[in-house]
């Protein structure tokens, strides 16, 4: 798979994961009865149903009946879903959800959902029971993004790792052999300082191939580096061009950094946290820029479902822009003649009626389903591109409000 049809296939995935995470943030559940459970892919699915009958002769305790038999059932259905997993759960683990949750007029309704494989592997085992269901942990996996490789370093150590999303992780370090400023007596101070020169240059040079090993082979893959230090040190690595070319392209900023051990690298990331979030939206703001550059010069820009619709079908769409808050469905309906006709409503709102707009008599509802599926379906038939854009900037912001959240970049003009 192509590193750009990979991209859009995570894309879609969050977005997915996004849809059933904001359904799950809805219910509610009337005392502790909501079950989740998070299974990290190295937990034995036995070890978890073990564990799951334990919790389910437990809550025989429960005094409240109601209670006691929810929460038994959403446990049930849970085995029940585990038996569908061999030894271990897929890659990067699963989360299961279930209770009675409230379905109105003081009515239940049993629901269970599984999320397998979430963007960011799970890292604990976690039992939880609530009147909600715990999704704060994925909610954080959605929004971590990115891969960034970080330096920290002074004259005596230093510590090479990776930010993955919102973790920090510490890979490799150094000490160096640099003798103190203080020289020891016998020695002339030009000779001292000629050795001492030479100890700081072999020490940039073992923090590079440091680095180097690290980041090189995921060059491609790397959002940018980030190296932090006191001056003058960080400012001499870097200006000493030590590291590999194509990484000096890839660092986005030196930043003052007080600890060069693996706290620093925590302590890096938060001190660059205004450029790594202008990084998370560059690309967005990249597509959208073109989006309107083509709209204020040419034909080659489409927006609202039905143009931009239109425009798909006839595979001119090169890019599809599509707002990541955009919680809209489409209604397809049949009218009278065979021809088929369709309104965007908010996703939160019924069906409403629908008179054709040709013959003014009612249309029938055929289909409805989530607007951004339902585009997405025809770009995949298409080979074009999907491109979630996100509202925390001022054209992104524009592309939700003025647009309808949905915009594309067309191949060549269509006068649609």
């Amino acid at each position: 798979m192509s590193s750009d049809a990979q991209q859009a296939s995570e894309d879609r995935r969050k977005y997915e994961f996004r849809k059933v995470i904001e359904e799950l943030k809805d219910y509610e559940g009337s005392g502790t009865q909501l079950v989740t459970i998070y299974i990290p892919e190295d937990k034995q699915v036995s070890d978890v149903v073990a564990h799951v009958t334990q919790e389910h002769s437990e809550a025989a305790n429960i005094k409240s009946k109601q209670t006691r038999t929810n929460v038994q059932d959403a446990l049930t259905s849970i085995k029940d879903r585990l038996r569908y997993y061999d030894t271990y759960p897929p890659e990067n683990g699963m989360v299961l959800f279930s209770g009675a949750v409230n379905s109105g007029g003081g009515r239940t309704e049993m629901v269970t959902r599984t999320l397998e494989s979430p963007p960011q592997p799970i890292e604990s085992f976690r039992y939880h029971c609530d009147s909600n269901f715990l999704t704060d942990p994925l909610e954080h996996m959605l929004a971590d993004s990115g891969l960034f490789g970080l330096i920290v370093l002074d004259r005596r150590e230093a510590n090479v790792g990776w930010l993955k999303g919102k973790r920090v992780e510490a890979v490799k370090s150094a000490s160096s052999l640099v003798p103190g400023k203080q020289r020891k007596g016998g020695q002339s101070a030009q000779r001292f300082a000629r050795l001492r020169l030479e100890a700081i240059d072999n020490f940039y040079q073992e923090v590079a191939e440091m680095a180097n090993d690290l980041f090189v082979a995921k060059r491609h893959e790397l959002d940018g580096i980030l190296v932090g230090g006191p001056s003058p040190t960080k400012d001499e690595f870097l200006d000493g061009d030590y590291l590999h070319h194509e990484l000096q392209d890839k660092v986005l900023g030196k930043f003052d950094v007080a600890y060069t051990d693996e706290s620093g690298l925590k302590d890096l990331v938060d001190n660059a946290s205004e450029a790594l979030a202008d990084q998370e939206i560059v690309e967005d703001k990249r597509h959208m820029e073109e989006f309107f550059e083509n709209l204020h010069t040419g034909e080659e820009a489409t927006y609202g479902f039905e143009q931009t619709r239109r425009n798909l079908i006839m595979g001119s769409v090169d890019r599809l822009l599509i707002s990541e808050d955009l919680r809209s469905d489409v209604v397809v309906y049949e009218c009278p003649d065979g021809t088929e006709e369709y309104e965007v409503i908010d996703s939160r709102h019924s069906t409403p009626d629908h008179e054709c707009e040709e013959c003014g008599q009612e249309a029938e509802v055929v289909e409805r389903e989530d607007v951004i599926e339902h585009l997405m379906a025809i770009a995949e038939q298409r080979g074009t591109d999907t491109k979630f854009i996100s509202t925390d900037f001022e054209k992104g912001e524009q592309l939700l409000d003025a647009f309808g959240g949905v915009a594309g970049i067309l191949r060549y003009s269509t006068g649609v």
